[in-house]
């Protein structure tokens, strides 16, 4: 009896790979309960300003880009596939739509009765 791969696979081909994109310490430790997923939305040309979230923010890019910015840290432009993280209690400088304007899913991991809250970072 013969030995065939499955239909659409290759010999060589693994059934399955996986990759590490991003590892990152969620700092300060926290209990989570739960994770929020989101689909966002920023409009082509739109920045989103110096922020600062509540709670750590873990994120991939769906469609179009941003240029994305830690205080202290360079700039980049993430594009469909990239990742992220935006730590909790960081200044954000930039997560700016360019001109294509990007789609991105945000995963909030959230304590007990957590909200997800933005507030600008000059504090008003």
């Amino acid at each position: 009896m013969e030995n065939h791969a499955p239909l659409g696979t290759h010999a060589a081909e693994a059934p399955a790979t996986r990759e590490i994109l991003l590892d990152e310490a969620v700092s300060p430790v926290k209990a989570i309960e739960r994770i929020q997923i989101r689909r966002i939305r920023i409009v082509p040309g739109h920045p989103a300003g110096p922020h600062i979230h509540n709670a750590p923010v873990f994120g991939s890019i769906e469609s179009g880009s941003a240029v994305y910015q830690i205080a202290g840290r360079e700039p980049s432009v993430l594009r469909p596939g990239d990742v992220f993280h935006e730590p909790e209690g960081s200044v954000i400088e930039k997560f700016d739509a360019t001109e294509e304007g990007v789609t991105f899913l945000a995963y909030f991991p959230l304590a007990a009765g957590e909200e997800p809250a933005i507030a600008p970072a000059d504090g008003s």
